[in-house]
């Protein structure tokens, strides 16, 4: 039997991580993700998944907005965090 030295092992860190993102209303949806993932995929599996459109909806991660063309792993996103949605409110008096 040989020595288990493969690159694969078990105690290294995982290459997903999962993330929720929270509404106003606080509904939760979860997502698992690869760290070097754009958050531009998550942002539209959001958008889709409400029916919003992507222009409605803001994201936020510890009252930083996010932009789709990050990752992850560049803005210190970890295992569990949670990134805050916000529609967009438009128009204004409606006299």
């Amino acid at each position: 039997m040989g020595d288990q030295n493969g690159s694969a092992s078990p105690a290294a860190p995982s290459e997903h991580i999962q993330l929720k993102v929270r509404s106003p209303d606080g509904s939760e949806v979860f997502f698992k993700i690869k760290k070097k993932t754009k958050l531009e995929k998550l942002m539209s599996a959001y958008c889709n998944r409400l029916g919003q459109s992507q222009d409605a909806v803001r994201f936020l991660f510890d009252g930083e907005r996010l932009k789709g063309d990050k990752t992850p792993e560049e803005m210190g996103i970890e295992e569990g965090d949670i990134i805050d949605a916000m529609v967009q409110q438009t128009g204004g008096c409606g006299y």
